[in-house]
Protein backbone atom coordinates (compact mmCIF):
# COMPACT_ATOMS: atom_id res chain seq x y z
CA UNK A 1 0.00 0.00 0.00
CA UNK A 2 1.23 3.81 -0.35
CA UNK A 3 2.34 4.98 2.63
CA UNK A 4 0.04 7.30 4.58
CA UNK A 5 1.76 10.78 5.55
CA UNK A 6 1.48 11.41 9.26
CA UNK A 7 2.25 14.03 11.35
CA UNK A 8 3.85 14.17 15.29
CA UNK A 9 2.73 16.53 17.89
CA UNK A 10 5.23 16.65 20.71
CA UNK A 11 8.13 15.49 18.73
CA UNK A 12 10.91 16.44 20.88
CA UNK A 13 9.67 14.54 23.99
CA UNK A 14 10.68 11.10 25.26
CA UNK A 15 7.31 9.81 24.03
CA UNK A 16 7.36 12.03 20.99
CA UNK A 17 10.72 10.21 20.30
CA UNK A 18 9.39 7.00 20.55
CA UNK A 19 6.72 7.76 18.07
CA UNK A 20 9.43 8.84 15.58
CA UNK A 21 11.83 5.92 16.36
CA UNK A 22 8.48 3.73 15.36
CA UNK A 23 7.57 5.27 12.46
CA UNK A 24 10.40 5.95 11.07
CA UNK A 25 10.13 2.26 9.69
CA UNK A 26 6.76 1.60 9.51
CA UNK A 27 5.61 -0.06 6.48
CA UNK A 28 2.04 1.86 6.26
CA UNK A 29 2.85 5.60 7.83
CA UNK A 30 5.68 8.09 7.03
CA UNK A 31 6.50 11.08 8.62
CA UNK A 32 5.83 14.21 6.94
CA UNK A 33 6.01 16.52 9.77
CA UNK A 34 7.53 16.69 13.47
CA UNK A 35 5.57 19.39 15.23
CA UNK A 36 6.76 21.11 18.96
CA UNK A 37 7.03 24.31 20.78
CA UNK A 38 7.45 28.12 19.50
CA UNK A 39 11.08 27.46 20.98
CA UNK A 40 11.97 24.74 18.54
CA UNK A 41 9.77 26.05 15.57
CA UNK A 42 11.90 26.41 12.32
CA UNK A 43 14.80 24.74 13.49
CA UNK A 44 15.63 21.06 11.71
CA UNK A 45 14.40 18.44 13.82
CA UNK A 46 18.05 17.00 14.56
CA UNK A 47 19.13 20.20 15.87
CA UNK A 48 16.24 20.96 18.23
CA UNK A 49 15.76 17.41 20.00
CA UNK A 50 18.03 15.96 22.73
CA UNK A 51 17.63 12.45 21.00
CA UNK A 52 17.87 9.60 23.64
CA UNK A 53 18.56 6.05 21.41
CA UNK A 54 22.00 5.21 20.59
CA UNK A 55 20.69 4.84 17.08
CA UNK A 56 21.32 7.99 15.15
CA UNK A 57 17.99 10.24 14.75
CA UNK A 58 16.38 8.90 11.30
CA UNK A 59 17.77 10.18 8.52
CA UNK A 60 14.33 10.88 6.89
CA UNK A 61 13.01 13.16 9.52
CA UNK A 62 16.77 14.82 10.60
CA UNK A 63 16.45 17.53 8.31
CA UNK A 64 12.43 18.33 9.09
CA UNK A 65 12.05 21.46 10.54
CA UNK A 66 9.72 21.72 13.05
CA UNK A 67 6.80 23.36 13.07
CA UNK A 68 4.08 24.22 15.63
CA UNK A 69 1.17 21.94 16.62
CA UNK A 70 -1.77 23.66 14.24
CA UNK A 71 -3.86 22.62 11.22
CA UNK A 72 -2.68 22.85 8.13
CA UNK A 73 0.66 20.61 8.70
CA UNK A 74 0.98 17.52 5.86
CA UNK A 75 -1.36 14.53 6.08
CA UNK A 76 -4.96 13.86 7.61
CA UNK A 77 -3.39 11.42 10.63
CA UNK A 78 -2.06 12.77 13.87
CA UNK A 79 -0.16 11.26 16.55
CA UNK A 80 -0.26 13.55 19.98
CA UNK A 81 2.47 13.02 22.30
CA UNK A 82 1.74 16.39 24.05
CA UNK A 83 1.93 17.58 27.45
CA UNK A 84 -1.78 16.60 28.87
CA UNK A 85 -1.87 20.56 29.60
CA UNK A 86 -1.79 21.64 26.31
CA UNK A 87 -2.87 18.68 24.49
CA UNK A 88 -6.64 19.07 24.46
CA UNK A 89 -7.63 22.33 22.52
CA UNK A 90 -4.89 21.64 19.97
CA UNK A 91 -6.49 18.03 19.53
CA UNK A 92 -9.71 19.08 19.25
CA UNK A 93 -8.53 21.92 16.76
CA UNK A 94 -7.20 19.29 15.02
CA UNK A 95 -9.93 16.89 14.79
CA UNK A 96 -12.02 19.76 14.35
CA UNK A 97 -10.25 20.55 11.06
CA UNK A 98 -10.79 17.15 9.90
CA UNK A 99 -7.66 15.77 11.10
CA UNK A 100 -7.35 11.80 12.55
CA UNK A 101 -5.72 12.66 16.13
CA UNK A 102 -4.31 9.04 17.76
CA UNK A 103 -3.22 11.02 21.21
CA UNK A 104 -1.33 9.67 24.50
CA UNK A 105 -2.18 12.37 26.46
CA UNK A 106 -5.07 12.23 29.06
CA UNK A 107 -6.88 15.00 28.23
CA UNK A 108 -9.93 13.53 26.63
CA UNK A 109 -9.74 9.97 28.47
CA UNK A 110 -12.61 10.80 30.17
CA UNK A 111 -14.46 12.59 27.58
CA UNK A 112 -17.84 10.55 27.13
CA UNK A 113 -17.43 10.49 23.15
CA UNK A 114 -14.07 9.88 23.22
CA UNK A 115 -12.76 6.02 23.13
CA UNK A 116 -9.64 4.67 24.87
CA UNK A 117 -8.61 2.01 22.82
CA UNK A 118 -6.21 -0.75 24.03
CA UNK A 119 -6.33 -2.57 20.27
CA UNK A 120 -6.73 -6.27 21.56
CA UNK A 121 -9.47 -5.37 24.30
CA UNK A 122 -11.71 -3.09 23.28
CA UNK A 123 -11.63 -2.53 19.61
CA UNK A 124 -15.27 -2.74 19.22
CA UNK A 125 -15.26 0.92 21.09
CA UNK A 126 -14.21 2.85 18.26
CA UNK A 127 -17.97 2.89 16.84
CA UNK A 128 -18.18 5.97 19.31
CA UNK A 129 -16.57 7.57 16.79
CA UNK A 130 -19.78 8.13 14.98
CA UNK A 131 -21.25 9.84 17.82
CA UNK A 132 -18.43 12.06 18.80
CA UNK A 133 -18.49 13.24 15.02
CA UNK A 134 -22.58 13.84 14.58
CA UNK A 135 -21.71 15.76 18.49
CA UNK A 136 -19.40 17.97 17.94
CA UNK A 137 -20.04 18.25 13.78
CA UNK A 138 -16.67 17.26 13.60
CA UNK A 139 -15.09 16.27 10.03
CA UNK A 140 -12.15 14.20 12.06
CA UNK A 141 -12.19 12.94 15.48
CA UNK A 142 -9.84 11.70 18.57
CA UNK A 143 -8.98 8.34 19.49
CA UNK A 144 -7.24 8.32 23.17
CA UNK A 145 -4.81 5.38 24.01
CA UNK A 146 -4.62 4.40 28.17
CA UNK A 147 -2.53 5.42 30.94
CA UNK A 148 0.81 3.14 30.59
CA UNK A 149 -0.16 0.97 33.51
CA UNK A 150 -3.42 0.48 32.21
CA UNK A 151 -2.68 -0.73 28.65
CA UNK A 152 -0.94 -3.58 30.55
CA UNK A 153 -3.18 -4.46 33.34
CA UNK A 154 -6.20 -4.29 30.49
CA UNK A 155 -4.35 -6.64 28.19
CA UNK A 156 -3.65 -9.23 30.83
CA UNK A 157 -6.27 -10.01 32.48
CA UNK A 158 -8.31 -9.24 29.46
CA UNK A 159 -8.71 -13.49 28.78
CA UNK A 160 -9.29 -13.84 32.43
CA UNK A 161 -12.41 -11.93 31.94
CA UNK A 162 -13.68 -13.00 29.11
CA UNK A 163 -13.67 -16.55 30.08
CA UNK A 164 -14.36 -16.41 34.17
CA UNK A 165 -15.16 -13.00 34.54
CA UNK A 166 -13.39 -10.39 36.33
CA UNK A 167 -15.04 -9.03 39.94
CA UNK A 168 -12.08 -7.00 41.44
CA UNK A 169 -8.63 -6.28 41.61
CA UNK A 170 -5.86 -5.01 44.05
CA UNK A 171 -2.89 -3.94 41.92
CA UNK A 172 0.82 -2.34 43.00
CA UNK A 173 2.93 -0.84 40.44
CA UNK A 174 6.70 -0.45 40.39
CA UNK A 175 6.98 1.94 37.27
CA UNK A 176 9.74 3.55 35.29
CA UNK A 177 11.80 6.48 35.25
CA UNK A 178 11.06 6.80 31.39
CA UNK A 179 6.81 7.34 32.79
CA UNK A 180 7.41 10.70 34.20
CA UNK A 181 9.38 12.30 31.24
CA UNK A 182 12.67 13.61 30.92
CA UNK A 183 12.90 16.04 33.76
CA UNK A 184 9.89 14.14 36.14
CA UNK A 185 12.47 13.05 38.92
CA UNK A 186 15.00 14.17 40.39
CA UNK A 187 18.53 11.83 40.85
CA UNK A 188 19.18 12.16 44.22
CA UNK A 189 15.47 12.31 45.03
CA UNK A 190 14.90 8.19 43.56
CA UNK A 191 18.45 7.27 43.99
CA UNK A 192 18.09 4.91 47.20
CA UNK A 193 14.61 5.57 47.34
CA UNK A 194 11.21 4.04 46.02
CA UNK A 195 8.77 6.76 45.53
CA UNK A 196 5.14 5.84 47.06
CA UNK A 197 2.94 8.76 45.11
CA UNK A 198 2.79 9.52 41.82
CA UNK A 199 0.36 12.22 41.24
CA UNK A 200 -3.45 10.88 39.66
CA UNK A 201 -1.77 7.67 38.61
CA UNK A 202 -4.13 5.61 41.60
CA UNK A 203 -6.70 7.32 40.35
CA UNK A 204 -6.15 6.69 36.55
CA UNK A 205 -5.48 3.36 36.88
CA UNK A 206 -8.63 2.82 39.06
CA UNK A 207 -11.13 4.53 36.91
CA UNK A 208 -9.89 3.65 32.92
CA UNK A 209 -10.50 -0.14 33.13
CA UNK A 210 -13.84 0.22 33.60
CA UNK A 211 -14.83 2.45 30.61
CA UNK A 212 -12.65 -0.13 28.31
CA UNK A 213 -14.34 -2.81 29.73
CA UNK A 214 -17.48 -1.11 29.47
CA UNK A 215 -20.18 -1.91 27.17
CA UNK A 216 -20.48 0.26 23.98
CA UNK A 217 -24.11 1.51 23.79
CA UNK A 218 -25.93 3.92 21.09
CA UNK A 219 -25.32 6.77 24.02
CA UNK A 220 -21.66 6.08 24.97
CA UNK A 221 -19.97 3.78 27.39
CA UNK A 222 -21.49 1.87 29.66
CA UNK A 223 -18.91 1.25 32.44
CA UNK A 224 -17.89 -2.24 33.86
CA UNK A 225 -18.96 -2.67 37.56
CA UNK A 226 -15.15 -3.78 38.47
CA UNK A 227 -13.75 -2.98 41.96
CA UNK A 228 -9.94 -1.82 41.73
CA UNK A 229 -7.18 -0.85 44.40
CA UNK A 230 -4.51 0.77 43.14
CA UNK A 231 -1.21 1.64 45.01
CA UNK A 232 1.57 3.20 42.63
CA UNK A 233 5.11 3.83 43.14
CA UNK A 234 7.90 5.14 41.09
CA UNK A 235 11.19 2.89 40.95
CA UNK A 236 15.00 3.00 39.88
CA UNK A 237 14.32 1.31 36.08
CA UNK A 238 14.90 2.65 33.27
CA UNK A 239 11.44 0.91 30.83
CA UNK A 240 9.33 -2.02 31.93
CA UNK A 241 6.35 -1.05 34.53
CA UNK A 242 5.99 -4.16 36.83
CA UNK A 243 2.51 -4.51 38.11
CA UNK A 244 1.61 -7.09 41.72
CA UNK A 245 -1.60 -8.08 40.98
CA UNK A 246 -4.56 -10.47 42.81
CA UNK A 247 -8.09 -10.88 40.68
CA UNK A 248 -10.90 -12.25 41.77
CA UNK A 249 -13.07 -13.90 39.70
CA UNK A 250 -16.52 -14.14 38.94
CA UNK A 251 -16.59 -18.18 38.79
CA UNK A 252 -13.59 -20.76 39.85
CA UNK A 253 -10.65 -21.19 37.84
CA UNK A 254 -7.90 -23.79 38.09
CA UNK A 255 -4.49 -23.01 36.97
CA UNK A 256 -3.88 -24.48 34.34
CA UNK A 257 -7.24 -22.81 33.12
CA UNK A 258 -6.06 -19.29 33.56
CA UNK A 259 -2.77 -20.16 32.28
CA UNK A 260 -4.08 -21.97 29.27
CA UNK A 261 -6.90 -18.74 28.73
CA UNK A 262 -3.61 -16.24 28.95
CA UNK A 263 -1.48 -18.08 26.68
CA UNK A 264 -3.65 -18.99 24.16
CA UNK A 265 -4.85 -15.15 24.00
CA UNK A 266 -5.39 -13.28 20.42
CA UNK A 267 -7.19 -9.92 19.48
CA UNK A 268 -8.42 -8.09 16.50
CA UNK A 269 -4.96 -6.88 15.74
CA UNK A 270 -3.67 -10.31 15.68
CA UNK A 271 -6.50 -11.64 13.44
CA UNK A 272 -6.17 -8.67 10.90
CA UNK A 273 -1.85 -9.25 10.91
CA UNK A 274 -1.43 -5.39 11.79
CA UNK A 275 1.89 -4.03 11.47
CA UNK A 276 3.04 -3.17 15.17
CA UNK A 277 0.81 -6.09 16.75
CA UNK A 278 3.00 -8.96 18.48
CA UNK A 279 2.10 -12.52 17.63
CA UNK A 280 1.60 -13.57 21.14
CA UNK A 281 -0.19 -10.55 23.21
CA UNK A 282 0.54 -12.35 26.37
CA UNK A 283 3.42 -14.23 27.50
CA UNK A 284 3.50 -16.19 30.39
CA UNK A 285 7.06 -17.12 31.80
CA UNK A 286 6.98 -20.41 34.55
CA UNK A 287 10.71 -19.15 36.35
CA UNK A 288 9.78 -18.34 40.10
CA UNK A 289 11.69 -14.92 39.35
CA UNK A 290 10.24 -13.51 36.14
CA UNK A 291 8.85 -10.77 34.60
CA UNK A 292 12.08 -8.52 35.31
CA UNK A 293 11.88 -5.31 33.10
CA UNK A 294 15.56 -5.39 32.08
CA UNK A 295 15.32 -8.87 30.85
CA UNK A 296 11.46 -9.09 29.60
CA UNK A 297 10.77 -5.58 28.76
CA UNK A 298 11.37 -5.86 25.05
CA UNK A 299 9.04 -8.78 24.15
CA UNK A 300 7.49 -8.70 21.24
CA UNK A 301 9.56 -5.38 20.61
CA UNK A 302 7.91 -3.83 23.55
CA UNK A 303 4.55 -4.65 22.25
CA UNK A 304 3.70 -8.16 24.47
CA UNK A 305 3.00 -8.11 27.76
CA UNK A 306 4.62 -10.47 30.40
CA UNK A 307 3.15 -12.35 32.86
CA UNK A 308 4.51 -14.74 35.55
CA UNK A 309 4.17 -16.14 39.03
CA UNK A 310 0.33 -16.87 38.61
CA UNK A 311 -0.36 -18.18 42.23
CA UNK A 312 -3.21 -18.63 44.42
CA UNK A 313 -4.25 -16.02 46.63
CA UNK A 314 -5.50 -16.66 50.05
CA UNK A 315 -8.03 -13.13 49.92
CA UNK A 316 -8.83 -13.12 46.49
CA UNK A 317 -8.58 -15.70 43.90
CA UNK A 318 -5.33 -15.22 41.74
CA UNK A 319 -2.08 -13.58 41.87
CA UNK A 320 0.64 -13.12 38.96
CA UNK A 321 3.19 -10.35 38.09
CA UNK A 322 2.46 -8.31 34.63
CA UNK A 323 5.37 -6.73 32.90
CA UNK A 324 4.85 -3.88 30.47
CA UNK A 325 7.49 -1.56 28.43
CA UNK A 326 5.44 1.45 29.63
CA UNK A 327 6.57 3.96 26.80
CA UNK A 328 6.25 1.28 23.86
CA UNK A 329 2.66 -0.89 24.64
CA UNK A 330 1.52 1.45 27.20
CA UNK A 331 2.27 4.90 25.12
CA UNK A 332 3.82 5.43 21.10
CA UNK A 333 3.73 2.00 20.12
CA UNK A 334 -0.03 1.29 21.60
CA UNK A 335 -1.14 4.64 19.89
CA UNK A 336 0.50 3.38 16.66
CA UNK A 337 -1.58 0.09 16.61
CA UNK A 338 -4.89 2.33 17.78
CA UNK A 339 -4.11 4.43 14.10
CA UNK A 340 -3.45 0.97 12.73
CA UNK A 341 -6.85 -0.62 13.53
CA UNK A 342 -8.11 3.03 12.38
CA UNK A 343 -6.80 2.20 8.98
CA UNK A 344 -8.01 -1.35 8.96
CA UNK A 345 -11.68 -0.81 10.00
CA UNK A 346 -11.95 1.78 6.94
CA UNK A 347 -12.53 5.14 9.01
CA UNK A 348 -9.50 7.16 7.75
Amino acid sequence: MERIPVAVLGATGMVGQWFVRLLSRHPWFEIAAVAASERSAGVPYGEAVRWIFPEGIPEAVRELPVVLPRPGIPGKLVFSALPAEVAGPVEEEFARSGYIVSSNARSHRYDPDVPIIVAEVNPDHLGLVELQRRKRGWEGFIVTGSNCSTAQLVLALEPLRRRFGVEAVVVVTMQALSGAGFSGVPGVAILDNVLPHIPGEEEKLAREPRKIWGRLTSEGIEEAGVRISAHCHRVATRDGHLEAVSVKLSRRAELGEVVEALEGFRGLPQELGLPSAPERPIVVRREPDRPQPRLDRDVGGGMSVVVGRIRPCPVLDWRLEILGHNTVRGAAGGAILNAELVVAKGLL
